[in-house]
Order: structure tokens, then sequence, then C-alpha cells
């Protein structure tokens, strides 16, 4: 999960939770705290190798963390309410939904974007850095910026109800609204969910909903995955990427949905 999770620009609970709370008997509270921690220490494995080789943007990291991880405290408030099963359904549908969206959508390596806009010119979001596979010094930039930080008002909200750490969304915007190359948005992805869900992991943390006995041997794993998947994504094709995140959500969608209904 931890190699993955590099990989998709996902923090691994995106596989974790619905997989963790289908075939293990710990209740799902239990498992979203966890699943945030998990997303929360692959990140912070992540962070630093992505930073130091230009895949994450620090300048497009900001705004879009300020925004999301006050929406996941709402989101966690809320999520810890609701009854089990009903979340458990809702994941899997929600799920099921991204992996339709990956399919469907045409993720482009390297978007065209005309011109940047006024508001990721003001905050002087762009950037270089150098695509592993071919060599080449590649400069980006990115449009419709008011939009993409709206939508991450509602990534936010359903990474603290659900425990995901919203990797599994920030990537589509980032890249497909937003225009930012693949690559940049994968790494970028990543180093959000060390903010991020450091907001919601804390209500989780205040109910009780942390366990020591799950958490330590699931961070013990994420984290050494998340090492060597930093160094697999500087060479990996981005279509292999796709394809194998597709596959996986896939699974772990099926599973919760399986679950929320007990069939």
């Amino acid at each position: 999960m931890g190699i993955a999770a590099v990989l998709g620009g996902i923090g691994g609970a995106v596989l974790y939770v619905p997989i963790i709370s289908g075939f293990f008997p710990f209740h799902l509270d239990f498992v979203r705290g966890t699943g945030l921690l998990v997303a929360l220490c692959g990140a912070l494995a992540a962070g630093p190798s992505l930073l130091r080789s230009d895949l994450a943007n620090l300048r497009l990291a900001i705004p879009v963390a300020l925004i999301a991880s006050t929406s996941a405290i709402f989101g966690a408030m809320i999520g810890l309410a609701i009854p089990t099963n009903i979340v458990q359904t809702l994941l899997g549908v929600i799920i099921l939904g991204i992996v339709v969206l990956l399919f469907t959508a045409k993720k482009s390596e390297l978007p065209v974007v005309p011109k940047a806009d006024i508001l990721s010119s003001a905050l002087r979001i762009h950037g270089i850095y150098t695509e592993g596979s071919t060599g080449q010094a590649v400069n980006w930039k990115i449009h419709r910026t008011p939009l993409g930080l709206a939508t991450f008002v509602i990534i936010g909200f359903m990474a603290g109800m659900f425990g995901l750490g919203a990797g599994w969304a920030n990537v589509p915007v980032l890249n497909m609204l937003m225009g930012a190359p693949l690559k940049i948005s994968v790494g970028t992805s990543k180093f959000l969910l060390s903010i991020t869900d450091t907001s919601a992991a804390w209500i989780y943390f205040n109910k009780g909903c942390v366990i020591p006995m799950i958490v330590i041997p699931s961070l013990i794993g994420i984290m050494f995955g998340s090492f060597i998947g930093v160094r697999i994504l500087k060479k990996a094709k981005p279509t292999f990427i796709r394809w194998m995140v597709m596959g996986l959500l896939t699974v772990a969608g099926l599973k919760a949905l399986q679950t929320g209904l007990k069939i």
C-alpha cells in the first residue's frame, strides 16, 4: 500500500480503510482514525524527497492545504456522528465513482495551459522539473485556480468524513482541472496529505478512535513502502501509474460496498 500510495499520489488510506474494515473485525471509527494516520505518516516519509526532486511544489500546496484542512475538521466531526454502515456504503460508492472518473477522463501527462490566471500569477504558482524518463526540463503553470480551490473545500470535507486522506481526489483536480503536469500533481498531492490529514486526525484522537495495536504495524509498513515508492516514481511511466491505481481502487471500492450493504 505504501508503494502504491506514492505512485498514485494517494495517502494509502483510500486502500487501507475499505480493505481493513472489510477483512478485519475492527470498528470503522478505529479504522478511519488509523487511515488518516497512515496517510499522514506516508506523506511525511515521502514529502522531503518529493520537495528536493521538485516533484512537489510548495507554492501550489500551501493555499490548497489551508482550504482543505479547514473543511476536513468539519468532515471528521460529521463522519463520526453517522452510522458506520451508511458511511461504509457511501465510501464504496465514492471510490467506485473515482474509478469511473479516472477511466473516462483523459489525464494528460503535460496539460496545455495557454495562460496562467490572475490568482495563480499573483501567488507565483509555477515551476520547472526534470522528467526522469526523458531528461527533459519541463516548465509548467496552472489556470482555473479559483475553481480548483473551491473544489478542495469538498475534497477536504470528504477526507475528514471518510478518513481517506484525499489523495484520490487531489490528483485529478490538480492535473485535469488546474493543469499541473501529472507528476507534479502526484508529488504535490502526496505532500498535501501531511498538512490536510493532521487537521482531521486530531478529531479522531480526541474521540478516542486511535488504537496503538492497529496504528503501529500499519505505519511501519506504509512508511517503508513510501521510501521505496518515491524512488520508483522518478522513473515510472505515468500510464502505468494510472492503471495500477484504478485496479487497486476497484478492489477497495467493491469491498467497502460489500461490507456496508452486508452482502
